[in-house]
């Protein structure tokens, strides 16, 4: 049965339309070519921080993310930026009886913005940054396992993308729910392993109580 419920980030819960939009003003580029050379990016199967290459080769984003901040800029999203069914869906897995963690690729300063958020929502908060791991590092989801007090095929692992989430979350023991938003889960979606992999595919975070309890009383 799911006890436990891993949230991943971007994408999932934050909006990041309007961060991408803004490393696309900090480079001088359109923001719409921007977008079109992201998805391109995405469609190849490459590192999104490629986008950042093409248009600037050598760009170090650790770095230019602390000249944004030395310049007033500063990584930053907010109650605006979440998708408009992650509160409803959380309060109601809490409601019922859920364990709530959310584990991501994020930074130490993401870190505090998702506590500012969610702290009085979830039982957990962890970034790469913190654990020293990044997805799709196996070790992250070590890590995650680790932390979750449930056995690993009692968390389910939500996410947007099958490279960066479903398939090391299976990987780890994990049940895994692909949500069909953002540009990974947009190009993915109809994909042999997007369809198969995920032990539930969902358009909204709002279906997941339903999904979670049709499976757990089958496997009860």
């Amino acid at each position: 049965m799911i006890r436990a419920v891993v949230f991943d980030v971007g994408e999932c819960l934050v909006d990041e339309t309007r961060e991408y939009g803004t490393w696309a003003d900090w480079l001088g580029v359109p923001r719409h070519t921007f977008a079109a050379m992201f998805g391109a990016v995405i469609a190849q199967g490459r590192d999104y921080r490629d986008v950042f290459q093409e248009f600037q080769p050598g760009f170090d984003l650790t770095q230019q993310r602390e000249a944004r901040a030395a310049a007033g800029q500063p990584e930053w999203f907010g109650e605006e930026d979440l998708y408009p069914d992650v509160r409803p869906a959380l309060a109601k897995l809490r409601a019922e009886g859920f364990w709530l963690g959310i584990a991501g690729n994020q930074t130490v300063r993401a870190g505090g913005l998702l506590r500012g958020l969610f702290t009085a929502d979830v039982d957990l908060i962890g970034t790469s940054d913190d654990w020293g791991a990044s997805k799709p590092d196996i070790a992250f989801f070590e890590r995650v396992t680790e932390v979750v007090p449930f056995a690993n095929d009692e968390i389910l692992y939500v996410g947007d993308r099958v490279d960066n989430d479903l398939r090391p979350g299976k990987q780890a023991g994990m049940h895994t729910a692909l949500v069909h938003r953002g540009p990974w889960a947009t190009i993915q979606w109809k994909s042999q392993e997007a369809q198969t992999l995920p032990t539930f595919r969902i358009e909204s975070l709002e279906q997941l109580p339903d999904r979670i309890a049709a499976f757990n009383s089958r496997e009860s």
